[in-house]
């Protein structure tokens, strides 16, 4: 993997060899602790699991923190990218629907917090 630059990311890294295993990190925006309630990890997981048998994804090892998670991957069809994307498209978009209708006592910060990221 390679550390480029972007306009939209701009410590961004790109994924050379599409058919490579890669450690990679992925972080909730604000190192927010989004994992310590057992609904959020269950998307993850849940995504996880989606992206196995539908997008060619094999995980070698994960682990899900507080507020990120660690996984050792690759693809099988070689477009790890494109399966990474659709994983993070997906997943923050169920948080944000889960949050916004649970019972989330941390709701209105999240939300606002997850609004201010989204508009860099």
């Amino acid at each position: 993997m390679e550390k480029v630059k972007s306009n939209s990311m701009p410590t961004g890294y790109q994924i050379k060899d599409q058919s490579a295993a890669y450690y990679l990190t992925f972080q909730v925006v604000y190192w927010i602790d989004l994992f310590t309630r057992p609904v959020y990890r269950d998307v993850v997981i849940e995504s996880l699991r989606y992206c196995q048998k539908e997008k060619g994804l094999e995980l070698f090892a994960w682990v899900i923190m507080s507020n990120h998670i660690h996984i050792l991957a690759r693809s099988s069809n070689n477009d790890l990218s494109a399966t990474i994307r659709d994983f993070k498209k997906y997943t923050s978009k169920a948080f944000v629907e889960l949050i916004s209708v649970s019972g989330e006592s941390r709701k209105e910060w999240m939300l606002r917090l997850f609004a201010h990221a989204a508009k860099w």
